[in-house]
């Protein structure tokens, strides 16, 4: 648009506000639902898009505008300038109520990335409605919140939590977690580190992770539900992180010691020690870690449980997809039979027991009734039993051990049931499920699932795609003074 050199007169400014007023007023006629009343000939007449279509045009040519949005930014000399309508902008921001009281010029500075949506920004004040990428969601965000348009503020943070999944080129993420950070958005912030950390195999080996924050990394490090291959991969990941950033020497330090070295085989330990750099430059920093983790290997785990605190997040596996900790199962048209299989994982993370195995045996049923929904005999009919829908039954997953050992004394289960789905066109966590040895299933087991339809988002080419995950954990039986 061109620069605009003077102001409208005052009686071309209150034509133009009466003139956005009835068009406000028309849209709410035209939206209200007819009061029928018992008459069949009632109906309604509805040209809201045309409407739509006169108020981007108002916009566009700036017929009655009352006044000028002029915006600046350090990346461009120029100025854009935008013919507005009082009444409209001071409807939608509170902002724009103020600045727009006593002038109709307003100059505003932004930075390039939100300089650049300023239009698309105008066009939802006037429409209600815009179409926005990955890469525009932050700065978007950040327009709606300087200018307190709360109803497209809470429209891209939604945006944001269900484009988790989406894929790009350099990631978002990370990027989206860290602005949620900065905002004080907590439930975004929660749903991007949640994702983080079902996902984290796809993080580690993407672009952003050379961005992950400090503060992200240590938040990351200290969860036991992160889902990837192993723990070697974590600290490969991290020792990459570490050469990257070259953070302080007491960062990395702690970024170390929250590496769980127990859940990494000796050989690996010995061979990490002999090549990993990182590893040679803050050994000091780690070596009773490195020392701790070789005695839990070579020792009996009850023996081992005897001096040392085996009830800490060192000696807790997180999700690990190796398959000695657990197995893949597809189940192909899931919402019709009972399906069952079994497999088998190391007793535990020690090297004491790499040799010894538990059986496990899974049950899926599609349509598992609570007892408070099963047939029961009614009173009122002799014999009669009442009715039950198969749509009130909810898919269950039943895990249990084939055997029992004395070798299990010491040690429980947890069990993780991970839910693979597929999000713009990538097969990604979305759903995880853990619960403990003293119960056979997790509770809540896909109860809003609904998998008699092919498009349910639970499903992938009418399969369930699941990953069953056992998570040995030790318990110190007897303490003894060191």
């Amino acid at each position: 648009m061109a620069r605009l050199t003077g102001t409208r007169p005052l009686a071309a400014r209150r034509w133009g506000c009466a003139a956005a007023f009835l068009l406000l007023l028309l849209t709410v006629q035209a939206a209200q639902k007819a009061d029928f009343s018992g008459d069949s000939t009632a109906a309604t007449i509805n040209h809201s898009l045309t409407l739509l279509q006169r108020l981007q045009e108002l916009l566009q040519n700036g017929n009655g505008s009352d006044s000028v949005l002029r915006v600046r930014s350090a990346a461009s000399d120029e100025a854009k300038v935008f013919h507005t309508h009082q009444l409209l902008l001071s409807l939608q921001s509170e902002v724009f109520e103020s600045l727009l009281r006593n002038q109709s010029v307003v100059t505003l500075h932004e930075p390039p990335e939100t300089a650049a949506l300023f239009e698309k920004f105008i066009r939802y004040l006037y429409c209600g409605g815009v179409s926005i990428l990955l890469h525009q969601a932050i700065p978007m965000h950040q327009l709606a919140s300087k200018y307190r348009v709360w109803g497209l503020q809470r429209g891209v943070a939604e945006y944001m939590r269900t484009h988790l999944a989406s894929e790009s080129s350099q990631g978002h993420v990370v990027g989206w977690y860290h602005y949620a950070v900065r905002v004080g958005d907590a439930a975004l912030q929660e749903s991007c580190l949640q994702f983080l950390a079902w996902n984290l195999s796809a993080v580690l080996g993407s672009t952003e992770w050379g961005s992950v924050s400090v503060e992200l990394l240590l938040l990351l490090l200290e969860r036991s539900d992160l889902v990837l291959h192993s723990e070697l991969e974590l600290y490969t990941a991290v020792e990459g992180w570490l050469s990257h950033r070259q953070p302080e020497v007491p960062v990395a330090e702690r970024v170390l010691r929250a590496i769980r070295y127990p859940m990494i085989a000796p050989s690996q330990l010995f061979r990490l020690q002999a090549q990993s750099a990182v590893l040679a430059r803050h050994r000091g920093a780690v070596q009773d870690l490195l020392f701790q983790a070789f005695q839990f290997h070579a020792a009996s785990p009850l023996h081992f449980a005897k001096y040392f605190d085996v009830n800490c997040s060192m000696f807790l596996p997180r999700n690990y997809l190796a398959p000695s900790w657990g197995s893949q199962w597809v189940i192909t048209n899931p919402a019709r039979d009972d399906r069952s299989t079994s497999f088998q994982t190391q007793l535990g993370p020690s090297s004491h027991d790499a040799g010894k195995r538990v059986t496990w045996n899974v049950l899926f049923s599609p349509r598992w009734l609570p007892v408070s929904l099963r047939p029961v005999y009614s009173d009122s009919v002799a014999g009669a039993i009442q009715p039950v829908r198969i749509e009130d039954g909810r898919p269950r997953l039943v895990i249990t051990p084939a055997m029992s050992s004395p070798d299990f004394a010491g040690v429980s289960f947890q069990k993780t049931v991970l839910v693979g789905v597929r999000q713009q066109g990538r097969v990604l966590v979305k759903h995880a499920y853990s619960f403990h040895q003293s119960s056979d299933e997790a509770a809540d087991f896909l109860a809003h699932a609904d998998l008699q339809k092919r498009t349910s988002e639970y499903l992938i080419d009418n399969s369930l795609h699941l990953h069953i995950i056992i998570k040995p954990v030790y318990h110190s039986l007897i303490k003894v003074k060191k």
